[in-house]
């Protein structure tokens, strides 16, 4: 470690955020970096441990608790104390090859298996992982590498979200020749249109698809395979094609009077909103939130960016319903380190709506039981308090309430790929998940990773599912594989 009493002498900082009443005015990132010498302080504080759970990417008590891509982190941290910023950098790039999406997005799994965590404060590995990469960026330590020798496989790659781009970066960088199909109009997923700005500045994106762009791997967007081109050019034309259309079938409520206008997807609701500010759609003609009052059914972090988003569109008011109790406020017994804490997180979006309106949001276990209409559009919803008995959901009877809304999003979650996927690719879907064996479909020249395999999961996963989809399909194209 490049300070043994590093920990003791440094407490933890974080990036510090622009005060909540102030930020909903724009949708820009609000997080201000700490200074160069305060952030070395912090790589100052880890201490190498002989077992590092931070890197572990484990399964603690039913839930995953480390880095899934197994972050080499005592040793880029002892780097950032050192000021080595080109050996911190490569040392981050050996197992993830988008840290600026990470250091953006992840629930930071490391810092909860922490070491530091178990009686203190965790290292703020997030944080430090985020300035190695945009640091490397600033000091122009990032620039396109061009393989140097390629080989004749020709690989086509559906879908631009963080599993696809991963699977696009790694095969190009073994000298495959990639492609890279994705139906909207700028590539990148949900990357691009179903994080908010505010969460992952679309800028950082596109940065990412030019520089792969530059080493050599070709984008086609605005074209949708199975529908715009046929799946026999594609499997005719590439000596493997890998699915990475993601998990994007919604759950729906279970309520009735949903027949009407005024009630939409999250993702389609965020994807809308990045639309209208891209200039992409015309907001006159958009089911967006200014001036409405707004229901928002899933407490996840999906529901909690329709809170921000909604915020910044002017939403008159928010109202976001939880199905789950509220979690305690302090770790249980029952649930030690290093699992996953399972304690009340309150994310940005809430944080925002609590400092303007003095109220949270949220109502716990609750769900709504029906929905009102007048003349076509919803006019309100029957939300009704419930409980868990014998793992069934059970409505508390005489607890109804009406609510008035003029907008509904539904955040429930994804019950898997959208049915278009099985169709036209003929392959087996099992709960609405691609059945592979060692990323492999039915169908042996085509390929599937992330959540279209996995259901619906974090960035940090689907990267990491990236990243052994593609050491599989080198393997099947060159019959052995060097990739790590």
């Amino acid at each position: 470690m490049g300070k043994a009493t590093g920990f003791l002498e440094y407490g933890r900082k974080e990036n510090y955020d622009v005060d909540p009443c102030e930020r909903i005015n724009n949708y820009s990132e609000f997080h201000y970096e700490l200074s160069e010498k305060e952030r070395r302080r912090q790589g100052a504080r880890c201490m190498n441990c002989g077992v590092p759970f931070c890197q572990s990417g484990m399964v603690f008590g039913g839930a995953m608790t480390g880095c899934p891509l197994h972050n080499l982190i005592p040793e880029w941290n002892d780097e950032i104390y050192n000021g080595n910023d080109s050996h911190a950098l490569a040392r981050l790039l050996k197992t993830n090859p988008f840290p600026e999406f990470t250091g953006r997005v992840c629930p930071a799994l490391c810092e909860k298996a922490c070491v530091m965590a178990s009686f203190g404060d965790a290292v703020t590995v997030k944080d430090n992982e985020l300035f190695v990469i945009e640091n490397a960026f600033r000091k122009g330590l990032i620039s396109p590498k061009v393989p140097s020798v390629r080989t004749d496989k020709q690989v086509a790659v559906v879908g631009s979200g963080p599993s696809g781009l991963t699977v696009a970066e790694l095969l190009n960088k073994r000298g495959h020749n990639v492609t890279v199909y994705e139906r909207d109009d700028l590539a990148g997923g949900l990357l691009t249109y179903g994080i908010p700005n505010m969460k992952l500045d679309k800028n950082i994106v596109a940065r990412r698809i030019a520089l792969m762009s530059a080493e050599g791997v070709t984008f086609v967007t605005g074209k949708e395979v199975g529908k715009d081109i046929s799946v026999k050019e594609i499997t005719d034309k590439y000596d493997a094609v890998v699915l990475c259309c993601g998990s994007r079938k919604p759950r729906s409520l279970d309520a009735d009077g949903q027949d009407c206008a005024g009630i939409t997807y999250a993702v389609d609701f965020l994807t809308l909103s990045e639309k209208v500010r891209h200039g992409k759609t015309d907001s006159a003609s958009a089911e967006l939130s200014e001036g409405k009052k707004v229901i928002v059914a899933g407490g996840g972090d999906t529901g909690n960016d329709c809170v921000a988003t909604c915020l910044r569109q002017g939403a008159a008011e928010i109202t976001q319903l939880e199905i789950m109790p509220a979690p305690p406020l302090q770790r249980r017994e029952d649930n030690p380190w290093p699992e996953w804490p399972k304690v009340l997180k309150t994310d940005y979006g809430q944080e925002e709506y609590i400092a303007l309106r003095g109220r949270d949001p949220r109502i716990f276990q609750t769900t709504i039981g029906k929905i009102y209409s007048e003349n076509g559009r919803i006019k309100s919803v029957e939300i009704v308090k419930v409980g868990f008995k014998d793992g069934k959901l059970v409505k508390e009877e005489g607890s109804e309430k009406i609510l008035e809304a003029d907008l509904l999003i539904v955040a429930a979650g994804f019950v898997g790929c959208e049915d278009s996927v099985k169709d036209n690719f003929g392959i087996s879907l099992s709960k609405g998940k691609i059945v592979c064996e060692n990323y492999r479909t039915d169908n042996p020249k085509i390929f599937a990773a992330g959540d279209a395999v996995t259901g619906q999961s974090l960035v940090v996963k689907a990267i990491a599912e990236g990243k052994a989809c593609a050491k599989a399909v080198d393997e099947y194209l060159m019959g052995y594989s060097n990739m790590e």
